[in-house]
């Protein structure tokens, strides 16, 4: 209920003050639940997906630092938010996903890169999409990546990939994990290209520097 009416009430905000967001393909989204895999370009690409996506709800992992202001760490547990370790996460942050996707109606969001800064793909997704059998859906957002571009109207837009499906038998070695990485990269630049040919994502940490 609380998520639902948080994500609802993002979503006209998201209306009024940036406009309508253009989403393309969401009929490549699967029934049931899945793995949404995105590269991770501003810290409210998740609110976007979120809404788009609404009344399917999501499990989200999060930075434990988000979590040391009390009020806080209670508005994102109730939105589905738990708190990892970045720096120590632990097999709880494979296993607690696998178990969200077998045993409850949520979809996961997972950011393969980990953190905005960073283009590497780790590991976690394929290893959650073999063991729990979803698909990982790829997914592309491309628009205002600050609060000031936000107000400013710059159009989003919002791109799904066809579903990756990761055999359960499958050995996930380093060449194998390879091979599902580069799936995900693929699928990201297609899905990039399919809303802007010419689209390049500059860090905004990195434009001062």
């Amino acid at each position: 209920m609380f998520y639902s009416f948080i994500f609802s009430l993002a979503k006209g905000l998201i209306r009024v003050a940036n406009g309508k967001v253009d989403v393309m393909n969401k009929n490549r989204v699967p029934e049931g639940n899945y793995i949404l895999v995105a590269p991770h370009r501003t810290w409210f690409d998740m609110i976007y997906f979120a809404v788009v996506l609404l009344p399917k709800q999501f499990y989200f992992i999060a930075k434990k630092e988000l979590f040391k202001n009390p009020i806080m760490g209670w508005f994102l547990t109730k939105l589905n938010v738990e708190p990892v370790d970045r720096n120590n996460p632990g097999i709880s942050v494979i296993k607690r996903p696998i178990k969200i996707l077998r045993k409850t109606n949520l979809s996961v969001v997972i950011f393969p890169s980990g953190t905005r800064h960073s283009t590497k793909l780790k590991g976690g997704a394929a290893m959650i999409a073999k063991m729990s059998g979803k698909p990982l859906l790829p997914v592309v957002y491309q628009g205002p990546l600050t609060l000031k571009e936000f107000f400013c109207r710059h159009k989003a837009h919002i791109n799904f990939g066809n579903p990756i499906s990761v055999d359960k038998n499958l050995k996930l070695d380093d060449a194998n994990q390879a091979v599902v990485e580069k799936q995900m990269s693929d699928a990201f630049k297609k899905l990039d290209a399919e809303i802007n040919p010419d689209y390049v994502y500059i860090d905004e940490s990195k434009k001062h520097h």
